[in-house]
């Protein structure tokens, strides 16, 4: 009995770390069209952004764009695990690396308009992140609030 035990096992691992060894979802052509839409995740099992129904809430600031990055730049700071990539005047693009080097990729576009922060946060190796980049986006959230505190 407990060898059938140890198979199921097996098989049960086989299955979990095969989600883990897929390729990272690749931008579709049609995300082009305007300034957000490559914000969005094109699965919800290793993604969330703050576009949509089941999202999360966008970064709220006031003053200038200039000074929303910055509170970003800053928020990042407290973030050892984070490196930036990319940095434009609306833009930023960070990655994420885990204590065991899972890497996750963190879009920003800062939209002046409506004085907010779209984010995306979506992992970089396969099917699942087992809600790490949800907690991440929260955490993140949180922690940008009080960079916004007097």
């Amino acid at each position: 009995m407990a060898r059938k035990s140890t198979g199921l096992g097996i098989a049960t691992l086989a299955i979990l770390l095969s989600g883990c060894a897929s390729a990272a979802p690749k931008p579709h052509a049609s995300d082009a069209s305007d300034s957000l839409s490559p914000l969005a995740c094109a699965r919800t099992s290793n993604c969330v952004n703050s576009l949509g129904t089941g999202s999360l809430l966008p970064l709220r600031y006031t003053g200038t764009p200039a000074q929303a990055m910055s509170m970003l730049h800053a928020t990042l700071k407290t973030f050892p695990e984070a490196r930036v990539v990319r940095s434009e005047d609306l833009a930023l693009e960070v990655i994420f690396t885990t204590p065991v080097g899972f890497r996750d990729q963190v879009d920003f576009r800062i939209d002046a308009q409506r004085q907010r922060i779209e984010f995306r946060s979506r992992s970089l190796f396969g099917f699942f992140d087992w809600g790490k980049n949800r907690s991440r986006m929260r955490e993140f959230t949180t922690r940008f609030e009080q960079q916004s505190q007097p």
